[in-house]
């Protein structure tokens, strides 16, 4: 699940549709207009189907998923794109039905810390539609993505009439509470190696498989852990050495999931 948030850069007026240009991939993209080649998903008979794979809307009636498609609006990202940033009000849900987004937040100190990533279809960042006290992360498109922004009023009353939606909320924020006691147990307790062997353990019991790739990099990696890329580099170096686990092109390959489950407990040798 997802956590706070934090950088700059708008997300846009809500009453156009816009392919949004990330630049030179970090703070104040370029926007310019959608070229022909990438039309929005627009078509409503294909909007159940679209809309019944975010696990938010799963369950609920053709109709009703009608009805959120005519309310929301189309948005497609490129690649270092700005969808939201922490603090400016959250007007409006974001539904991506397709791509891969980062949630970063800034430190006290002024360091960028990434605190999730997500695929489509989701919805993001439900908790700051529902409080209405503004972004808690800044996401960016770590991939192209297909959004579509659900004004929030439309949310909140799909919260009051749909059990299931309430259910599907309800779990959201009860993981997210639990995932922000681990990640600051292990950030004040936890040296940096017991908390990648952590975060390998997780990503592949979640993927039922002993290769983990890094998409964003062993920067995006340092980011999610609270450390500098050396110290994960010094980590993942260690690891290797120590033949836990090979590293080459930007994946993963776990060798000794045994001592690795050791590594991730704290004070194992």
């Amino acid at each position: 699940m997802g956590g706070p948030g934090g950088e700059a850069v708008g997300g846009g007026g809500e009453g156009q549709f816009e392919y949004e240009h990330g630049g030179d991939g970090t703070v104040g993209g370029v926007r310019g207009s959608v070229s022909p080649d990438t039309p929005a998903p627009d078509a409503e008979p294909g909007a159940s189907a679209a809309l019944r794979g975010v696990p938010l809307l799963r369950g609920l009636p053709q109709d009703r998923l009608r009805a959120l498609w005519r309310a929301s609006l189309p948005r497609r990202f490129a690649t270092g794109g700005v969808l939201r940033t922490a603090g400016e009000p959250a007007g409006h849900l974001l539904l991506l039905l397709d791509g891969r987004v980062a949630a970063t937040v800034v430190s006290a100190g002024g360091r960028v810390v990434r605190v999730g990533a997500w695929a489509g279809p989701c919805a993001l960042d439900k908790v700051a539609v529902i409080d209405g006290r503004g972004h808690t992360a800044t996401y960016t498109a770590l991939t192209p993505c297909t959004v579509r922004s659900l004004p929030r009023a439309d949310f909140l009353a799909l919260v009051d009439d749909a059990a299931a939606v309430r259910a599907h909320v309800l779990r959201t924020l009860a993981a997210q509470a639990r995932d922000q006691q681990t990640r600051f147990t292990a950030a004040a307790t936890l040296p940096a190696p017991a908390r990648l062997a952590g975060w390998l353990l997780d990503e592949a019991a979640r993927r039922r498989s002993r290769r983990v790739p890094l998409p964003g990099g062993q920067q995006a990696l340092a980011d999610h852990l609270g450390v500098t890329r050396v110290t994960l580099n010094r980590a993942l170096s260690g690891l290797r050495r120590d033949g836990v686990l090979t590293y080459a092109h930007g994946d993963i390959e776990i060798i000794a999931p045994e001592t690795l489950v050791l590594r991730a407990t704290p004070g194992a040798r």
